[in-house]
């Protein structure tokens, strides 16, 4: 315990000295995948010198809080593909009072409640649930570059599930692995999508993939609600794994459940984002996650029986919830 706090506080006192000392303009807040990947992208083709920060959505409060504590001189806190977060608001006020503009761009669903509370704190606010994070900052900061539409079109074909673009799928899954983000990252600004690492990584990793997407598959406990649900212990690639299950068992709602209680859940019907929330989450209408209060017990359960108490109850939930768009 002494020396994880030493190591936390060792960390934090590098990151704020990284900001502090770094000489781009913007700082880039954003998520981990291939959204933000690309978000970022378009960052680096408007803006000559980015500091980038890729952010759990559980974790962007933390780097928030790190970045208020620097004079911002003026300079940007640009925040995209992240949803609100209860608290978020106080660390805003932090950055502005010590000199920040904030600009923050998001696609996924938030109550009117917290648009009003952030709305008004930040220089700028665009949400947009029809597109991508990264389509909604090429809109903002390079609208009309023919290749921030190209990378905007290919990151949204794989972040919305619309599976029409090969390529989204192959940077989908390399991204899977967070030391390739870099590279990716500068592939698409130079407009390039594919080439000889992207593949290799491609390869590697389908190839692990495919083993975990059996695996889940034999592990899976399925329920059968007005909607079918399947609830699996979660082994990596949730995405993928998502649309493995649905072709494979016909399910229309698929949960995924790590060992430290977090879950992520993909559905049919837009119903993804309202079960997430019930649980501490959110998301988009076909794709979010939560977090279960979990217990040793619980954990151990997962890891023994591949199941616990919390699978017939999200299940339930989630095969019986109201389908609406309104909610």
């Amino acid at each position: 315990m002494v020396f994880q706090a030493w190591k936390h506080e060792r960390e934090k006192r590098k990151l704020i000295k990284s900001i502090r000392e770094r000489t781009a303009p913007v700082i880039h807040l954003t998520h981990n995948d291939l959204d933000a990947v690309g978000a970022d992208a378009i960052h680096r083709i408007r803006y000559p010198d980015v500091f980038t920060l890729f952010s759990s959505v559980g974790k962007y409060p933390y780097y928030l809080d790190m970045i208020a504590q620097v004079p911002g001189n003026g300079d940007t806190i640009s925040m995209s593909d992240l949803s609100y977060r209860p608290g978020a608001e106080h660390a805003i006020r932090r950055a502005k009072e010590n000199g920040w503009k904030i600009e923050w761009r998001d696609h996924h669903r938030w109550h009117e409640d917290d648009i009003r509370t952030i709305r008004g704190r930040i220089d700028q606010l665009h949400i947009d649930t029809g597109t991508c994070g990264c389509g909604i900052c090429a809109e903002d900061l390079i609208p009309g570059d023919v290749v921030g539409q190209e990378i905007a079109r290919v990151v949204c074909d794989y972040d919305l599930w619309r599976h029409e673009d090969p390529r989204s799928h192959i940077l989908g899954l390399v991204l899977q692995d967070r030391k390739n983000r870099e590279h990716v990252r500068d592939c698409l600004v130079m407009g390039v999508f594919l080439d000889k690492k992207i593949q290799d990584q491609y390869t590697k990793i389908k190839r692990k993939m495919d083993r975990v997407l059996k695996k889940t598959e034999k592990c899976a406990s399925v329920y059968p609600f007005t909607r079918q649900v399947a609830v699996a212990p979660m082994f990596g690639y949730p995405s993928e794994t998502a649309a493995y299950l649905r072709e494979k068992i016909g399910s229309d709602v698929e949960i995924l459940v790590s060992s430290t209680g977090k879950f992520s859940i993909r559905s049919r019907d837009p119903i993804s984002h309202l079960v997430a929330r019930e649980y501490s989450g959110g998301g988009h209408p076909h794709a979010a996650g939560g977090q279960f209060s979990w217990s040793r017990l619980d954990r151990l359960s997962l890891i023994i029986k591949k199941k616990n108490r919390f699978f017939p109850e999200i299940a339930e939930r989630a095969g019986s919830i109201r389908d609406t768009k309104k909610r």
